[in-house]
């Protein structure tokens, strides 16, 4: 028989000592058994330096130095009430997360309550990596953005969110593990320097307004000084590519068919998502009327943002098993 890995081991042992399940419904409250204190290393410094001092006071029978070491360890314990209160009662409750493409950052908003008339202050949020110090006003809720990095389509949910303090002295931690129901959906990443979109399908299609055609879209190139600002494709920009102009073919308007029988044969699977991401973006770049036609299902034509976001969510879950909400 197999022994679990150390990683197994661990979530088990999360799972058993924090009692974190499935995604659990908002609010979320920290109640008293959800909050856990321990010691940091500078706690454990302070220990190990009382401990000292304790020897060399009894070594030397010296009263103030019971009375110092006695004093400094009661504001130790002191500190551990602090800090166990400083999260409890806290209310968190997921917000939406906007779908992102593979490889830019995932961005969960968090709203975590303070219903008690004191602040909380030095608190931290952590998941997935992604790390936010924040402290709350009394009576108030604060927004948290958590951002977490993803690097394939499908959906990424939040997963286990870790907030804590260290809160006054940082010789304690205080925390708590939670797991709120948010998971964010990751387009598949656009092809870079895809090809031009197939040719619309219309009844003029071939014929050629005019030389300088600024009609259908046909692809990206680098960019020159004098070319129009309208034409650059500023979508590639934000998300940290380089300045490049839309060129447009001058052909007669129509609808695009983006069909996944019609790609390359050399092309796995997530290559023809890649491809397929950067025609939708392409085609709503342009308002073109458009249809993405995959395996499981035949697309219905349409336009504008909402259908280019219908698409890339089909892409985006293409091949993945259905979710619970769904």
């Amino acid at each position: 028989m197999r022994a679990p890995s150390p990683a197994a081991l661990r979530a088990r042992l999360g799972r058993w000592l924090f009692r974190v399940g499935p995604p659990e419904a908002a609010p979320i409250v920290l109640v008293q058994r959800r909050v856990f204190v321990l010691p940091t290393r500078a706690g454990l410094a302070f220990a190990a330096a009382l401990l000292v001092m304790m020897l060399a006071a009894i070594n030397y029978n010296l009263s103030l130095g019971y009375a110092l070491v006695f004093l400094l360890a009661g504001v130790a314990v002191a500190s551990i009430v602090h800090a166990f209160r400083n999260l409890l009662h806290l209310s968190l409750r997921p917000g939406r997360a906007e779908p992102v493409f593979a490889g830019d950052e995932a961005h969960f908003p968090l709203l975590v309550s303070n219903a008690r008339m004191a602040r909380r202050p030095a608190l931290r949020g952590r998941a997935r990596g992604a790390t936010v110090a924040f402290e709350l006003p009394a009576g108030d809720v604060v927004e948290l953005m958590l951002a977490c990095p993803t690097d394939r389509r499908g959906r990424l949910p939040l997963g286990q969110v870790v907030i804590e303090t260290t809160f006054p002295l940082g010789l304690i931690r205080a925390w708590s593990v939670v797991r709120p129901d948010a998971e964010c959906l990751v387009y598949p990443a656009p092809e870079r320097d895809a090809p031009a979109l197939p040719q619309a399908a219309s009844h003029d299609a071939g014929q050629r307004r005019g030389d300088a055609g600024n009609d259908d879209f046909a692809g990206l190139r680098a960019h020159q000084f004098a070319d129009s600002p309208r034409h650059v494709a500023w979508k590639v920009v934000a998300r940290g590519g380089p300045l490049l102009t839309k060129q447009f073919s001058g052909l007669g308007g129509g609808q695009v068919s983006l069909d996944w029988d019609a790609l390359p044969g050399h092309l796995d699977t997530e290559q023809r998502l890649r491809r397929l991401a950067a025609w939708v973006l392409a085609a709503e770049a342009r308002g073109l009327r458009f249809a993405l036609n995959l395996p499981d299902a035949q697309g219905v034509a349409d336009t504008g943002a909402a259908h280019a976001h219908a698409c890339l969510r089909r892409l985006a879950l293409f091949g993945l098993p259905a979710s619970r909400h769904e």
